[in-house]
């Protein structure tokens, strides 16, 4: 006997153990949401029709439209069901829907008289990519981009309080020029901000031209309408009038998914930047530059109780991997088609919601992990003044700049592969041939000093 569904027994986690934590995404990319937007699309393209000026269908009264965009605003999971059991008869889903929308004209003779309008000269893909279409503005602008300015104001906020905190630079693991922990934190804000414009401007198209993308039906009941100009309308007009989406006007039976492609790539180079700051951050707790906030009753390992793990960004780290396996399969599959038509994007179209609950889900828990965050400012310091060794690039800097022959060959001699002291760079700098005021600017530097612009750039963002 099979368990009914429930978090314990759902196959994917994101309807089980996270299922909570996705509770804005799934309205809208569930399939339910998929149906509301399917009867959007056959609702919006039949009033259109009645005001297209064809004899044989005259505008719908106000009571009638607003009867039908009621069907729209009260969707709800029951009428979802109903459609279901209807397509348990006519194992299509998309006509499942125009048989609901049809049903629900019973007993309206205004209705019931132009119901052969409804899905007119519609193949389904005019239907379902207009829907995907709506999905995906939807799920971009009410979840995936908020849950991203999230994440960008709070490492905003944090480049800002920590902007003249010093701390010691690793490049390929070993002491590198200072920096500061600000900066550090700006420097992915910018590749946020930008990595958050491409994907807000990727345009979503959408095609209502039939079944190979010619009009061939719509222009065999009226010859001498503009279908295209029509089709325009209904795609591009501002909701509840039209779809309020980009026009596509070349397509086969589905719209190419181009523009699938670039905003899926926008979204994974996005999480790309996210998976290098959790490893990043994860580094910094382990050197001990950051602590984690306690919480009660919270336990870091079964048999080391000391432990405070950086689970949240692991747990980032991991889910954006996964959203990205399934944003990359989705944008290198869906552009290809065997000529006119086949099947295999409409299986995989209906995992673009797993792909940005993957996505959205990695972004709650990198919030969860900065919001934990506490700054170990000794242990910054500390590293800082065990590591004089980064003051050689200054001081052979200011070597070159006044002739000292040799200044990159006496600092390596002096300090790589070696233990580097305070006291052995100062009678360094005091042996050196260089005007006073240079001699007195290096004497004053320190690691937690030798620090550049990092300030500046870090409050710019």
């Amino acid at each position: 006997m099979t368990s009914p569904l429930s978090p314990i027994t759902a196959l994917s986690p994101l309807d089980g153990r996270y299922a909570a934590k996705l509770s804005t995404l799934r309205p809208l990319m569930s399939e339910h949401g998929y149906m509301r937007r399917r009867v959007q699309v056959e609702v919006t393209w039949f009033i259109a029709l009645s005001d297209a000026g064809f004899a044989e269908f005259k505008p719908l009264t106000p009571g009638a439209r607003a009867y039908l965009q009621g069907l729209v605003k009260h969707f709800s999971e029951a009428d979802s069901q109903a459609i279901k059991d209807i397509e348990k008869t006519t194992n299509h889903d998309v006509k499942a829907v125009e048989y609901w929308i049809k049903s629900k004209f019973e007993a309206r003779p205004e209705l019931e008289a132009a119901a052969e309008f409804v899905h007119f000269a519609c193949t389904s893909e005019d239907i379902n990519n207009t829907s995907h279409a709506l999905q995906l503005r939807d799920g971009r602008d009410q979840v995936l981009l908020p849950a991203l300015d999230a994440i960008v104001d709070k490492l905003r906020a944090m480049a800002h309080q920590f902007a003249a905190v010093p701390m010691l630079s690793r490049t390929h693991g070993q002491t590198a020029s200072p920096t500061t922990v600000g900066k550090e934190l700006a420097n992915v804000v910018a590749r946020l901000q930008g990595a958050r414009s491409s994907i807000a401007a990727v345009k979503l198209l959408a095609k209502m031209n039939g079944a190979v993308g010619n009009y061939n039906a719509h222009l065999s009941a009226w010859p001498a309408f503009d279908w295209e100009a029509f089709s325009r309308r209904v795609v591009e007009s501002p909701e509840p009038e039209g779809l309020g989406l980009t026009f596509q006007p070349y397509s086969i039976q589905i719209e190419p998914h181009d523009y699938m492609a670039e905003l899926f790539d926008a979204v994974a180079r996005t999480n790309t930047i996210l998976i290098d700051l959790s490893r990043d951050i994860w580094g910094y707790v382990s050197l001990g530059y950051f602590k984690q906030k306690l919480k009660e009753g919270e336990i870091g390992s079964s048999t080391m109780p000391h432990k405070v793990n950086p689970i949240d960004f692991e747990n980032a780290e991991g889910n954006l991997g996964l959203a990205n396996a399934l944003l990359r399969h989705l944008s290198e599959k869906l552009p290809i088609s065997r000529w006119q038509r086949d099947l295999t994007d409409s299986t995989v179209l209906r995992n673009i919601g797993v792909a940005l609950g993957y996505a959205v889900l990695a972004y709650g828990s990198l919030m969860t992990g900065l919001n934990k965050l506490e700054l170990n400012e000794a242990q910054l310091a500390a590293d800082l003044d065990d590591s004089w060794e980064v003051l050689a690039e200054p001081i052979q800097t200011v070597m070159r700049r006044h002739g000292v022959a040799g200044a990159y060959e006496k600092l390596k001699e002096v300090t790589r592969g070696q233990r580097v002291t305070q006291e052995a760079l100062h009678a360094l700098i005091l042996s050196l041939d260089i005007p006073q005021e240079d001699r007195q600017r290096l004497l004053a530097l320190t690691p937690g000093s030798y620090t550049g612009k990092a300030e500046e750039l870090a409050r710019r963002v």
